[in-house]
Order: C-alpha cells, then sequence, then structure tokens
C-alpha cells in the first residue's frame, strides 16, 4: 500500500458505457460518472458507448491503456449474469494486477444499499500499463455508490493514508487528446 499523499492533480479519465440499447441521449450512468469526474477537477479525455463485445470491449480499453493520455478508465455495465454480460471477461485478462479490493468493498457497501441483490454484481478493477480500470454495474445508482463512495477517493492525490494515484502514469500535457472510434 503506497502511503503517499500530496496535493490535488487533475487525471486524464476515459468512461466506457457497455450497453446495446443505450446511446449519448440516454446514458444516464455514463453522464453521472463524467460530470462526477468532471466536478471532482478531472479531465474527460475520451468517452464511448460500446455493444457487449468481449472482443469490442478489449479493442477500446487496450487503446486507453496504450494512450499516453488516459489514467483512468470506469466502465460502466455488463457485469452482470445475463449471456450479454462480459465485460469482467473482457477486461481483467488485460490487469496487469487485479485490485481485488474494490469489488469487495463495492458489494459491501451495496449490500447496504440493496440487500443480498448485490451478490449479483461482478464488478472489478485492475491496473494496467498505468491506467486503473474501474468496472461497475449499469445502474446509475451503483455508479454513483462506486463513485461517491470509492473511486473519488482513490483518484484524489490528497486523499490519505494512500491512493492510486501514485501508481498511475504521467500523462504528456503535450499530447493530443485520446481518439475515440466511430
Amino acid at each position: 500500500m503506497s502511503h503517499l499523499s500530496g496535493p490535488f492533480q487533475s487525471l486524464n479519465v476515459a468512461v466506457l458505457t457497455v450497453s446495446d440499447t443505450r446511446t449519448l441521449e440516454t446514458d444516464t450512468s455514463g453522464q453521472l460518472l463524467v460530470d462526477s469526474a468532471t466536478e471532482a477537477g478531472h479531465q474527460v479525455v475520451a468517452r464511448e458507448i460500446a455493444k457487449d463485445d468481449i472482443y469490442q470491449l478489449r479493442a477500446i480499453v487496450s487503446q486507453w491503456i496504450a494512450s499516453t493520455n488516459v489514467q483512468a478508465v470506469l466502465v460502466t455495465g455488463g457485469t452482470g449474469f445475463t449471456g450479454r454480460d462480459t465485460t469482467p471477461e473482457a477486461l481483467t485478462p488485460l490487469f496487469d494486477k487485479p485490485v481485488e479490493g474494490f469489488g469487495e468493498l463495492f458489494r459491501a457497501i451495496s449490500y447496504t444499499e440493496i440487500g443480498t441483490s448485490t451478490v449479483q454484481s461482478r464488478a472489478v478493477a485492475g491496473f494496467a500499463n498505468g491506467t486503473v480500470i474501474f468496472c461497475m454495474p449499469g445502474s446509475t445508482n451503483a455508479c454513483r455508490t462506486g463513485w461517491t463512495k470509492i473511486i473519488a477517493e482513490q483518484l484524489d492525490a490528497s486523499h490519505k493514508p494512500c491512493n492510486f494515484v501514485p501508481h498511475l502514469k504521467v500523462v504528456d500535457t503535450e499530447v493530443a487528446p485520446c481518439p475515440t472510434r466511430s
């Protein structure tokens, strides 16, 4: 555990919504994450909506991991148990190091909100190439819980006794914004 903390640093964040039906106009969960990151002082440098397809999800997130401009990825959707829910299967193979505590803590906190239904959440997180990736359920309330009760503090360099910021890649401020796919 890193015990480094310091002044707040604006991070570059990418947001991915995994859904077969949502659009930018109807994506309340992704918008909540965009708004929350922005209100916290971070820069949202990329946003995508993708169908729940293992290889499409891996392609998008791999591009962000490889980018010199993305430090954190927030993923909403695809963490349940339906046949189409494949976010954990798609993204955990990309992790250099899993953050087991994220899923555990997310479900513990969610238990106070939704009871035993929290066992149906397969929320996961991990690090890849100096990028932290958080995968949350697709509900707006789940994203609010993940952001306000876990992620916001871990993406804040001033949070003590420790946070994830010292483990993230340093971005090149001269780099153009991360490309988004059409």
